[in-house]
């Protein structure tokens, strides 16, 4: 060819180059110049097939043989822009295929060392690099999974293809400050673009920064074999996702207490743990999953059994759990003629796994004296208006002239039994007088009778005047939650707490309880971002008061599925339960790979230490919206100053509400009867 031709030739070649980088490249986001100036630089024309050479500049992969691809141009320039290269560095490349980004590498590099599988590949590569006049280049032919430790330590390494995980023997042949980029998944269909940089001889922080489909590597440490029907899609690209360390994970498998199956898990350890507590809260990440109630369950037979713990007091309405208490304590009371569990959301207590927890109880308390029994308590505020028919119930038997009082001033609530919220609003507007003085009047009349009523039958009146408290609050309750959520948190966990401190004077000087709620009640909340918002839980109220003689557990999970509506009183639907975002401390114990674990939080030591730096944190209520997942149901923490104990189970499932057809049957005083 002529060298006028040629040149000419060269010419438009370059200038093709250009226009490539500024419209798949630069416009797409890459801004390093030194990646930008070396893909202008490198004619990609030479690193593919010649049969193929017109669409070298084409925006998607391109088969090379042997069942192998060049990457998108767009995500070569991502990947290289990612390992954050300055000029000069020795660079260890996994994955060579034709050499193009190889030659990228070594345009800004002073050294690049390269490894590809495929013998037919390494030698093509090495011919493409000559053509090109790349410099600097080593090409191997061998394992990449075991990297080139010969050579070792590298500035950077890039991993061009997809693998699993990432090997400690790759780590440990980074520099420290160096950084590995690589596609990493337990899929060889997709993976996550993940960087890794070595910050200490033994600590490497991770950062997930893209969603991208490679071919994936074989090898030792890789995959076992290739497969054939998805090599030239285009990989996808989600951008920058924040950085999570990768020794804290270890550091996590290797001090928690690792299980597979619940059943399985070993409990004396906690036990152990919870030690002389008088008061130990157990959590949930949300209101609809299996194995938060199960290993609930499982831990509270054992503080009941082997702890003489005397009470359980759930989130749950005062009245409906006295359905499970007079069922469970065996308690000689009439049914009642309205159903327990009605409201929204019902399958929160209405589900097989908390039936088979209250089964248990009522068999385990059967043999037992009355006052040695275990009992059933609920904590919450909603039941208005159950509370009120059990307090006129009572009164009308015990004293039926203040029964006649209390049925007026309770009048004042019955325009809203429909709608209690409605109350509050019309009360704060004016266009309705507040009932305030009423409910509290009959508060004071049923506690001025104490001694009298108390004679009569005691656990009666007690229950009785936890009602007629539950009524005067939850008055207040539907007044105060338009005036913010600060307001209504704030007096339905004072209500909780105040309902534990009766409880424990109930039972005696010396009865221990165990309290069921979510994560977000049971936590201290001055560890997370509710203290910012003025707010405080039944968690931190229970810390305060009761010291080390508090023992609080919170609950995570990864995925799996979940018993959840997307609107309140909307149907319960079986959701898929997204995975943990990056910056999640879930996403910290899901990368452990353990499919469950207990780890202790209050021991003192370097992953303590680690885990006190602020993230995020899940919490699916008995609503669940994936679709604004981190905006609707995450929160800043620090773990080990919200939980003394933190059980990790990887993938969960949803919980089985009941059916009525199921309990047929069963006794006219079962709490979950029709």
């Amino acid at each position: 060819m002529p060298k006028a031709l040629l040149q000419r030739k060269s010419e438009s070649s370059a200038e093709e180059r250009h226009q490539f980088v500024a419209s798949q490249i630069e416009s797409r986001g890459v801004r390093d110049a030194l990646v930008l100036e070396a893909m202008r630089h490198v004619p990609r024309e030479l690193f593919v097939p010649r049969e193929l050479a017109e669409k070298a500049y084409d925006d998607t992969p391109l088969p090379i043989g042997c069942g192998q691809t060049i990457s998108q141009p767009y995500i070569v320039g991502f990947m290289i822009e990612a390992l954050r290269l300055r000029g000069g560095e020795r660079v260890l490349e996994i994955g060579t295929g034709s050499g193009y980004a190889t030659a990228v590498l070594a345009h800004i590099a002073g050294e690049v060392y390269t490894i590809e599988r495929i013998g037919e590949l390494a030698a093509r590569a090495r011919d493409n690099l000559q053509r090109a006049r790349t410099h600097s280049v080593h090409v191997r032919h061998g394992d990449g999974t075991q990297g080139w430790p010969e050579y070792a330590p590298f500035d950077a390494i890039l991993v061009s293809e997809g693998v699993p995980n990432i090997t400690a023997a790759l780590r440990h042949e980074l520099k420290i400050g160096g950084c590995l980029i690589a596609p990493i998944g337990d899929n060889p269909r997709s993976q996550e673009l993940v960087r890794i940089t070595r910050v200490a001889e033994e600590e490497f922080e991770r950062e997930d920064i893209a969603d991208v489909r490679f071919v994936p590597l074989i090898g030792k440490d890789g995959w076992e074999s290739p497969e054939d029907d998805w090599r030239v899609k285009p990989p996808r690209v989600v951008r920058a996702r924040p950085a999570v360390s990768v020794s804290v994970p270890s550091m996590i498998a290797k001090e928690g207490e690792i299980f597979t199956h619940l059943h399985d898990a070993d409990l004396n350890p906690l036990i152990e743990r919870i030690g002389d507590a008088r008061v130990v809260l157990i959590g949930e990440a949300s209101h609809g999953t299996s194995e938060f109630y199960r290993m609930r369950a499982r831990i509270t037979q054992r503080l009941i059994e082997d702890k003489k713990f005397k009470f359980v007091a759930v989130e749950a309405d005062w009245p409906d759990a006295a359905r499970i208490d007079h069922y469970v304590r065996h308690r000689d009371v009439p049914p009642s003629d309205w159903t327990a569990f009605a409201r929204f959301p019902t399958w929160m207590w209405r589900n097989a796994e908390t039936k088979s927890f209250v089964d248990w109880l009522h068999k385990n308390n059967e043999t037992r004296a009355f006052e040695t029994r275990a009992a059933f308590y609920g904590l919450d505020l909603y039941s208005l208006y159950n509370s009120v028919r059990v307090v006129l119930e009572y009164l009308d038997s015990v004293d039926p002239e203040l029964a006649v009082i209390a049925r007026e001033r309770y009048g004042c609530l019955s325009p809203w039994e429909a709608d209690p919220a409605a109350y509050g609003r019309a009360a704060l507007t004016g266009e309705y007088r507040k009932c305030e003085k009423d409910v509290s009047r009959v508060l004071v009349d049923v506690l001025r009778n104490q001694q009298d009523y108390m004679m009569q039958d005691g656990e009666r009146y007690f229950d009785a005047a936890q009602n007629a408290r539950l009524i005067a609050n939850a008055e207040r309750y539907y007044r105060t939650m338009y005036y913010g959520s600060r307001a209504s948190w704030n007096l339905r966990d004072s209500h909780m707490f105040e309902t534990l401190n009766q409880l424990l004077v109930h039972h005696g000087a010396h009865s221990k309880a165990v309290i069921w709620a979510h994560n977000s009640h049971i936590g201290d909340a001055s560890a997370t971002e509710m203290s910012q918002r003025g707010e405080y839980n039944i968690g931190q109220l229970c810390r305060r008061a009761f010291g080390v003689a508090c023992f609080s557990i919170g609950f995570g999970t990864n995925d799996g599925t979940v018993a959840a509506a997307s609107n309140w009183d909307a149907p319960m639907e079986v959701m898929n339960v997204r995975p943990a975002h990056a910056q999640s401390y879930e996403r910290l114990f899901h990368l452990s790979n353990a499919p469950g674990l207990m780890l202790s939080l209050r021991e003192n030591g370097a992953l303590r230490e680690k885990l006190m730096r602020p993230l995020l944190e899940r919490a699916i209520g008995v609503i669940y919206r994936p679709d604004s997942e981190l905006a609707s149901h995450y929160f800043e923490a620090t773990l080990p100053r919200q939980f003394d104990e933190y059980i990790w189970i990887d993938r969960t499932s949803a919980v089985k509400p009941i059916k009525g057809i199921e309990l047929e049957g069963m006794p006219e005083t079962y709490p979950f009867g029709l």
